[in-house]
């Protein structure tokens, strides 16, 4: 089951148990890091582009379901009701 990521209007919520703050995520990543070496050799990563990114799964933490979680709105991202101010 592929899950798209959370967004500002967005979140995650385990059909199952009802969590909304606790999950496990898989992903696959490819990225392009800078690197920044100082003279003893130790690396510092200064710079990450994302070139692209899967969300393989999300396991909810607390019941540990797996295909259970699904997109939900954010309190506060509904949109205004007709008739409402500007």
């Amino acid at each position: 089951m592929t899950i798209a990521a959370p967004t500002a209007e967005t979140r995650w919520r385990c059909t199952l148990c009802g969590n909304l703050t606790r999950f496990d995520v898989t992903r696959s990543s490819r990225v392009i890091e800078f690197l920044h070496f100082d003279l003893a050799g130790e690396a510092k990563v200064e710079e990450t582009e994302v070139l692209t990114e899967t969300l393989e799964s999300v396991r909810c933490r607390w019941c540990n379901a797996v295909d259970q979680v699904e997109l939900v709105a954010r309190p506060g991202a509904e949109e205004p009701a007709a008739g409402e101010a500007e």
